[in-house]
């Protein structure tokens, strides 16, 4: 079997000798996570990537997400109790200031929610509401950096396809990319969204990572060519210790479509600062190739880890043990081959 393996490309990996031995090495595809490139530096990426290698780009979309704008020094604490002013317009976060993209999120929001950032590295509650801004309490304190994901206690109105998305799109077919990727992927519709833009002869990828988007993946999964379950994004709707059953049901549901699924989010998360894996993480990427993945997805590993080519060697050796592996394969074959 033929395992497909993305490398998420970023700053200690967008230099020529890392993407060739990436490339040498059988990488099918450099992801670039539009979350986390900036639209005018883009076209600067996609040059560099296609001058040193012949393996396409995949251009991932921020999708219908919550994120925080930039912050002071790149890291800021908010200590329990004090008060935050929520800015719809961009503002550079402090420890009393701080705003979201889109800023149409300000609007959304309520008087009693609870908005919690970067996998629950801080909570806000929302106290105040003015016409421009929201006054918010630190309910659970911690350090916040820029650009990370939030989630609301309730469902906002976001679109699929953002302006960035749209003109980042655009851009990558002007280069030639053909292989695209849907962030939160909730509906059909918003896969009709997307093809509006790169069209109907492009490779079209669907991250799975909300409720609404495991829910509707019948209506999905033929309007796809395939499907990314985004772990770490599905477990802030979904408790975590039910995702590795949600991701055995909707390997076993798409494949019974006939729709290729990647797997993604912390396969080799310790290998952003070591240079070996743990038992546990290759034995997690062992059983998700055991469970019939066709893909596996480096993110932060080859993005901004320390051992982005020994991450990617890591992935292979596992793969090469499971093409090795039958039902049947003995202790001997195990060990010794």
């Amino acid at each position: 079997m033929s395992i497909k393996v993305l490398a998420t490309i970023g700053p200690t990996s967008i230099h020529k000798d890392v993407i060739e031995r990436m490339s040498s090495k059988g990488v099918s595809l450099f992801r670039i996570n539009l979350s986390h490139t900036k639209l005018v530096d883009l076209e600067n990426v996609i040059r560099k990537i296609q001058s040193w290698t012949d393996v396409p780009i995949c251009l991932d979309s921020e999708g219908a997400q919550v994120r925080n704008l930039d912050m002071q020094n790149d890291l800021v604490y908010y200590k329990e109790g004090s008060t935050v002013t929520i800015h719809q317009d961009q503002v550079i976060g402090d420890c009393n200031n701080i705003s979201f993209t889109p800023n149409s999120v300000v609007q959304q929001l309520r008087v009693g929610d609870t908005i919690r950032v970067d996998f629950n590295a801080v909570t806000f509650m929302i106290t105040n509401k003015y016409t421009d801004y929201l006054l918010a309490s630190v309910e659970s304190p911690g350090n916040v950096g820029s650009n990370k994901a939030a989630d609301v206690d309730h469902e906002l109105e976001l679109d699929a396809v953002t302006y960035k998305d749209k003109k980042a799109f655009e851009i990558g077919l002007k280069y030639g990319i053909n292989n695209f990727s849907l962030s939160f992927t909730n509906t059909v519709k918003d896969v009709d969204e997307v093809r509006e833009v790169i069209g109907h002869n492009t490779n079209l990828i669907s991250k799975i990572e909300s409720i609404k988007g495991v829910m509707n993946l019948g209506e999905i999964l033929p309007a796809v060519d395939q499907i990314l379950i985004d772990r770490g994004d599905l477990s802030r709707e979904v408790p975590i210790e039910k995702i590795p059953f949600l991701q055995r049901r909707i390997n076993s549901y798409a494949k019974s479509k006939n729709t290729p699924v990647f797997v993604a989010t912390n396969l080799l998360e310790s290998m952003i600062t070591t240079i070996s894996p743990t038992r546990a993480e290759v034995n997690d990427v062992a059983s998700t190739l055991l469970m019939g993945a066709d893909g596996l997805v480096l993110a932060a590993e080859t993005a901004v880890g320390k051992y982005p080519t020994e991450s990617v060697n890591m992935v292979f050796s596992l793969i090469e043990q499971f093409n090795r592996w039958t039902p049947d394969t003995t202790f001997n074959d195990i060990i010794f081959n």
